[in-house]
């Protein structure tokens, strides 16, 4: 079944990028095969994908180079394949959880747009105009008389015939299948004057055969590959939750990453096109049954099987047909993304934001700067809302051991303890909303500030290491002392090393313990006996 859905798709996404459909088929053959072989994932499919395809097309074009050239296809794939691996090898998946979600929504549907409007020539016959891909689709909406009727029927006919067979459950998974090969029959019997898909392409009747990169081009693909590398990574990372191994067996994004390398070093060697893990071609295979690695490895046999002995009647697939089918797969990840759409835009002005401008970016600039601006914008609205998030939290006792939430002081009171908990991520974006919260020091003769800072982050940056240093010279020399609690220990490590802890003074720090509380309550008694050996003052600050 994932085979024979490799046919339409795989054509389909190679050539609205421009590339020879073959390269779009064998994309199924090799690298599926050892894709499949060497994931953790076992049910991830490796293919290509809409997005790795336009964003390949995208890297070619803006190196000068062909994307017809064998030599050129097969040099962005080993290169992607390097990437990857490399990526594996070294453990970056955890780079992917920083792409967010209201990011990669704007990119997807960007994507989908693009798709639809890649292929509005081929079912219609009518070159869109426009400077971006949302003029385009526009100056196509506003111009039907520019339409070849031909070619628009037979694209019509493809998306009626497929959604019919869409709406029937048992065929829903070959929908895209019935509706190429019933229109495709029925425009041969009429003779329909339409191009044909062996009108840009020969297909020929053989395996996959060896293909040598075109060295000369490597200087000019180096930042592309990277940019294909992180889109295919990125859509690739959300099987493995969607998806789950059926034995139980945790996923592991980085043995995937590996595994999609080694798919591309493969399969840059025999004709095909950079591959990713494919979500839709992985729930195809779910849906037929699919439960082991070998799914995935028979569907790229089956696929050689098919290509080696039917070529010469995929030659015979009227290109309005694929148009149609394009347009269909384009609408359906539009659709698909309408519940994360509206889960952005219900979140937050900032998530939306993101999302808007990142579909914006998409239609306007190529999709390896795109994908590079959005893991930076990703960043940013990191940054932003952790700052928004980290705060000071006064705590009070209520005997017992326990403690409650109570109001922050505006000025510490002399002679007493004062706690208050730090959260946040040890960001130095978060200090001036912290700063904003913490208590005039003025006046503060044998007052104690304990710091909770258990929820802080092992490692914390050097401008909170900073910020603490300058917080503590303050109260010492108004005669008070702040005391740090619950510090774990590659962060008490970090503020010996860095000189805090002498600032402090000794005793100020005091550990984590597994006992929650515990540490708190330490570091109060060691305030009151502070306070009430009473040889503290501003000639004295750091007595013991």
């Amino acid at each position: 079944m994932t085979g024979l859905f490799s046919i339409p798709e795989g054509m389909a996404y190679a050539s609205i990028a421009g590339f020879n459909p073959v390269a779009g088929l064998f994309a199924g053959v090799v690298p599926a095969i050892v894709g499949s072989l060497t994931a953790r994932t076992v049910l991830m499919i490796t293919t290509l994908t809409s997005a790795i395809a336009l964003t390949a097309q995208s890297v070619l074009s803006q190196a000068g180079l062909d994307p017809l050239d064998p030599g050129n296809v097969a040099l962005i794939s080993l290169m992607t394949g390097v990437v990857m691996l490399l990526m594996g090898l070294l453990r970056f998946g955890v780079v992917l959880s920083f792409v967010s979600n209201a990011v990669m929504t704007g990119f997807a549907t960007g994507i989908a747009l693009q798709i639809i409007t890649g292929v509005l020539k081929d079912a219609t016959g009518y070159q869109p105009q426009g400077h971006n891909k949302l003029a385009q689709l526009l100056d196509w909406l506003v111009h039907p008389d520019a339409w070849q009727v031909s070619s628009a029927l037979v694209a019509a006919a493809t998306i009626a015939v497929w959604a019919v067979a869409h709406a029937v459950p048992r065929l829903r998974t070959v929908a895209l299948l019935i509706a190429m090969v019933a229109v495709s029959l029925v425009v041969a019997l009429l003779d329909v004057d339409v191009e044909l898909v062996r009108s840009i392409a020969d297909i020929p009747s053989a395996l996959p055969h060896f293909t040598a990169p075109d060295w000369s081009a490597l200087p000019a693909l180096a930042g592309g590959a990277f940019s294909i590398a992180l889109v295919a990574l990125a859509q690739g990372a959300g099987i493995a939750p969607t998806v789950p191994n059926p034995d139980g067996s945790k996923p592991d994004m980085n043995r995937d990453f590996t595994a999609q390398g080694l798919a591309n070093l493969a399969g840059g060697l025999f004709q095909s096109l950079p591959v990713g893990g494919s979500l839709s071609r992985t729930g195809v295979a779910v849906s037929a049954g699919a439960r082991t690695r070998w799914a995935g490895v028979l569907s790229g046999v089956w696929l050689a099987l098919i290509v080696l002995t039917l070529a010469p009647l995929a030659e015979r697939i009227p290109m309005p047909v694929i148009g149609g089918l394009i347009i269909v797969v384009g609408a359906e990840l539009i659709w698909g993304k309408r519940h994360d759409i509206m889960l952005v835009l219900r979140t937050s002005w900032l998530s939306a934001a993101s999302m808007v401008l990142t579909f914006a970016l998409t239609t306007q600039l190529p999709l390896q700067r795109t994908i590079i601006i959005g893991a930076v914008l990703s960043l940013l609205l990191y940054c932003v809302q952790a700052a928004r998030q980290a705060k000071l939290t006064a705590l009070a006792p209520v005997g017992d051991g326990r403690w409650r939430t109570a109001p922050l002081p505006q000025r510490l009171p002399p002679a007493e303890v004062t706690v208050l908990h730090y959260s946040g991520v040890s960001l130095f974006a978060e200090l001036p909303r912290i700063q904003s919260d913490w208590p005039d020091s003025t006046g503060a003769d044998r007052a104690v500030l304990v710091l909770v800072v258990r929820g802080l982050p092992d490692v914390p940056s050097s401008a909170v290491i900073k910020w603490l240093g300058r917080r503590a010279d303050e109260l010492h020399a108004q005669g008070g002392r702040l005391v740090l609690a619950g510090a774990e220990p590659a962060f008490e490590q970090v503020i010996r090393t860095t000189g805090l802890t002498e600032r402090l003074g000794e005793d100020a720090v005091v550990a984590a313990t597994p006992v929650l509380g515990e540490s708190l309550q330490e570091a109060v008694s060691r305030g009151r006996r502070w306070i009430a050996r009473g040889d503290a003052g501003p000639s004295n600050p750091r007595a013991p």
